[in-house]
């Protein structure tokens, strides 16, 4: 038994498995707490082997059902696990994405969008590259602080859900591709410690090593970014009079393979 379990343990060092971890951005959420909705939701996998990491934002207006809940709102899951059993809301959100996208999840990062600002502050500032203008910047690179950043990934300045999954995206990869960077590597430990003040994980320490060597190995640019677009969507009306997104299984289903193996 002791042999097997060895064999397991170095098999999972030299072979390291595909992770999926769900990414949650949790906003205006009363103080020290996470109960409200996830505005941000992103279904990350990392491919160590490949190297290869992929993230797709999902919209969080998507009409789904929600196991024990009914049909709702993707974000709704959250808020309604998480005012019933505080802790449970990153559970409910995951049981809901196998439920409806089929792609196991065992692992999740949630944040408060609050604490953004502090995070951006301890790195000293965030540099952000826009292609065109946006939020009121001009197209280039923008140094902004955090309560700038914080700002441009709540802004809803947008016609609809898929402008703000754009900001995210461009937040993330922003973010990744300074920490990465020498000159940054000494603000590390602050940025870690305004961090764990915001964030919430049941991600192993372990891990965390194995998930940033294969960031650095594909490289912020190589980071596959993707979102269900409008395209894989049918906007409708709820009976209640809610405007929301029906999506169009047919054409998520290959990206879903494309990315998550399933």
């Amino acid at each position: 038994m002791c042999g097997c379990l060895a064999m397991i343990g170095a098999a999972f060092v030299v072979v390291p498995p595909r992770t999926n971890v769900l990414l949650l951005g949790v906003d205006r959420a009363p103080d020290e707490t996470f109960l409200g909705r996830t505005d941000t939701i992103i279904l990350a996998t990392f491919q160590p082997l490949k190297p290869y990491v992929g993230m797709l934002s999902i919209p969080r207006d998507l009409w789904v059902v929600i196991p024990g809940v009914g049909e709702n709102r993707i974000n709704t899951a959250h808020y309604f696990a998480e005012g019933e059993d505080p802790g449970s809301g990153p559970f409910a959100t995951r049981d809901t994405i196998r439920e409806n996208f089929g792609v196991g999840v065992n692992y999740f990062v949630r944040i408060r969008f609050s604490g953004i600002k502090n995070i951006v502050e301890a790195l000293g500032g965030l540099d952000m590259e826009f292609p065109e203008q946006v939020s009121g910047y001009p197209a280039g690179t923008h140094h902004l602080n955090g309560d700038q950043v914080l700002a441009f990934v709540r802004d809803r300045s947008g016609t609809d859900d898929f402008f703000r999954m754009a900001h995210g995206q461009l937040f993330l990869k922003s973010f990744i591709k300074q920490v990465v960077q020498p000159a940054t590597w000494l603000r590390l430990p602050a940025v870690y410690a305004a961090a764990m003040r915001s964030l919430d994980t049941n991600l192993p320490i372990w891990y965390w090593p194995r998930l940033g060597v294969t960031i650095l190995r594909v490289g912020p640019d190589g980071i596959d970014n993707r979102v269900i677009t409008r395209e894989m969507t049918d906007p409708f009306m709820t009976n209640e009079g809610a405007q929301v997104l029906g999506p169009n299984w047919p054409a998520i289903e290959p990206v879903l393979v494309e990315m998550f193996g399933k």
